[in-house]
């Protein structure tokens, strides 16, 4: 004989693992906030050391990420914090963050330096950072208005060849050294960094 207890007991407990299973997804807010910590609310940064992603683009975004998970492009924490979101979740976040607004916000800067910096980035950036760096069209990333500190932590991961370039992008920092020097990446931060 069975026992209708144990019955009731089996079908309440399967009924609960059929919720869990089914689960509602995360949606792209909530998963969004928790990159706040580090690149601020909505990815609009207020620490120089995190980059500002919002209104980054999606394929940049998607693309970041994927080289997080993979080792190809190392971070102290962005590997391991990549490596906890799925496809799918990527993908969610990188439509909300392109669709947030750039917050640029005031930051010292060298006048002389950044006037400098505006000419180098004519010749050497603008093919693949247009208006100056200010969009984010190009799938390349936003630099006009980007924290400096964080910019030269990238450039010096680009040189040191912690990151990986383009080809195009390797050629064209090979020619700003070879024509420059540090002074040349220096004066192109400043004058990503006046633009505020």
């Amino acid at each position: 004989m069975k026992s209708p207890i144990l019955r009731i007991a089996l079908l309440v407990f399967s009924s609960c693992l059929g919720h869990t299973a089914v689960a509602e997804l995360p949606t792209a807010a909530m998963l969004a906030n928790t990159c706040a910590g580090c690149h601020g609310t909505n990815g609009s940064s207020v620490g120089p050391a995190s980059p500002t992603i919002a209104g980054i683009s999606r394929d940049y975004f998607i693309e970041s990420m994927q080289a997080y998970q993979s080792g190809e492009r190392l971070s102290t924490i962005m590997q391991r914090i990549a490596k906890g979101y799925n496809e799918a979740e990527i993908e969610l976040m990188a439509d909300y963050f392109s669709r947030q607004t750039f917050n640029r916000h005031q930051q010292e800067h060298d006048a002389k330096q950044a006037d400098f910096g505006r000419r180098l980035h004519k010749k050497y950036c603008e093919k693949c950072h247009e208006d100056g760096g200010r969009t984010a069209d190009d799938d390349s990333g936003i630099l006009a208005g980007q924290w400096a500190a964080y910019l030269r932590y990238a450039m010096q991961d680009f040189i040191n060849g912690d990151r990986p370039m383009e080809k195009k992008m390797k050629k064209r920092v090979t020619e700003l050294q070879t024509d420059h020097g540090e002074q040349g990446v220096e004066a192109l931060i400043q004058f990503y960094a006046s633009q505020q």
